[in-house]
């Protein structure tokens, strides 16, 4: 692991696994959690030669915590700063949940720049929540009570957040534990910040400006992220691909962890084709 300097002086956490690797995945993370949610990728995506890079965002993991600076624009920004410092220009950005958003923001700000192909798992675009126009997501009421409990309560948070909606199959409480134990390695100011900009982003111009192959995966029994959302974006990113998880919830890496290593693999081997 090592830092590098954001545009406002923020140090991020990264890692760079395989760094001889040729061909370049690099994650991001969603709320409320860290770069540790690919721990049952990395050794699937290592074994096939891939270099994977991966970050905390500001406020989460071993980054550090600012007192502002957590809206979508400037978390693009830093994904930027890291694929600069990375030498990162030919390479598959991947984004789970909120990271799906921040990477869409990306595309938009940046013209894609260095990515070949995306993918959006369980993302929380292009709005998370409802409005005037726009009948999709969660209420602001919903997303303003989580809010408040993490002003005052953060562990319950946490741990309602991997007991309740990361999986729909059974696991044992030992791996429910280990995940609600990455919600609580965010800071309190990363977590409320990041769940306002939740509310609040519209990332409806995002979608347009997508011009690259683009796989949406995401569960169907997930509460966190409708579905309503995940159709929007496939119909408006032109020629995605959508697979579906049938018994999975929000935490799809894990919920049905073969099927869909077996169906990330997969997509990333066409690029190799």
């Amino acid at each position: 692991m090592y830092y590098v300097q954001a545009s406002d002086g923020v140090h991020l956490a990264v890692y760079d696994y395989n760094s001889k690797g040729e061909d370049i995945v690099f994650l991001i993370h969603g709320w409320p959690l860290s770069s540790k949610i690919y721990e049952y990728q990395l050794n699937p995506l290592i074994e096939k030669g891939y270099r994977v890079v991966t970050m905390d965002l500001r406020g989460f993991g071993e980054s550090d915590v600012p007192a502002c600076g957590y809206s979508y624009d400037q978390m693009a920004d830093d994904i930027y700063q890291v694929a600069q410092a990375c030498k990162l220009d030919c390479f598959v950005l991947v984004g789970f949940s909120m990271g799906g958003a921040v990477a869409l923001r990306y595309m938009n700000k940046f013209q894609g720049y260095g990515v070949k192909k995306l993918f959006l798992l369980s993302a929380a675009a292009p709005m998370w929540t409802k409005r005037q126009g726009y009948p999709y997501g969660l209420t602001c009421d919903y997303v303003n009570s989580l809010i408040r409990q993490a002003a005052v309560d953060r562990a319950q948070l946490a741990y309602e957040f991997s007991h309740k909606y990361l999986f729909a199959c059974p696991k044992s409480n030992t791996i429910i534990n280990w995940f609600g134990d990455i919600a609580l390695s965010a800071s309190g100011i990363g977590t409320i910040q990041t769940a306002i900009s939740l509310r609040d982003e519209d990332g409806r111009k995002d979608l347009k400006s997508v011009c690259v192959p683009t796989v949406i995966i995401y569960g169907k029994k997930d509460a966190v992220v409708t579905k309503e959302l995940i159709m929007l974006q496939h119909r408006e990113i032109k020629g995605s691909v959508l697979y579906t998880l049938e018994n999975s919830a929000h935490g799809i890496m894990y919920d049905e962890l073969e099927r869909f290593n077996n169906i990330f693999l997969k997509e990333l081997a066409c690029l190799k084709k």
